[in-house]
């Protein structure tokens, strides 16, 4: 038998995907309280990290960079992100969060209780492994 086929592997790919539903239901839910849409608060807790240019914005989201060009011009608008040169290239400009959109994405972060209070439950080092095997699972 295949291991894409075998019975555990189905029921891991099954679990990893009610997960994923579950906390792009929360994530959604709680982007909404702040009146954003899902899409709007991946950006900004993106962006949170550090300022990106359009381009790689869209390409960790996995969408156009017009998407990106529109979301960015809504969060401007609200005043939750803006846009400044690139030092290392006056001609990119780059998307960075404000005061106002890191406090934000902080309280967006802190609301998303689905997959931490499980976590919580779990063991330093139960939780130390599971982080190891999904970064092994990615490709890191």
């Amino acid at each position: 038998m295949s291991p894409r086929a075998d019975h555990l592997t189905r029921e891991v790919v099954e679990l990893i995907g009610e997960v994923v539903a579950r906390y792009h239901e929360e994530y959604d839910e709680a982007a909404a309280k702040h009146s954003l849409t899902g899409a709007q608060a991946r950006v900004l807790t993106l962006l949170s990290g550090e300022a990106l240019p359009m381009r790689r914005i869209a390409k960790k989201l996995k969408c156009e960079p017009s998407n990106v060009t529109g979301i960015i011009d809504r969060l401007e608008t609200r005043g939750l992100v803006e846009r400044k040169p690139d030092p290392a290239d006056r001609r990119v400009k780059l998307a960075a969060v404000t005061e106002d959109g890191r406090r934000t994405a902080d309280l967006l972060r802190d609301s998303l209780d689905f997959a931490r209070e499980p976590l919580g439950e779990l063991s330093n080092d139960e939780r130390t492994a599971l982080r190891d095997l999904l970064k092994r699972m990615l490709g890191g």
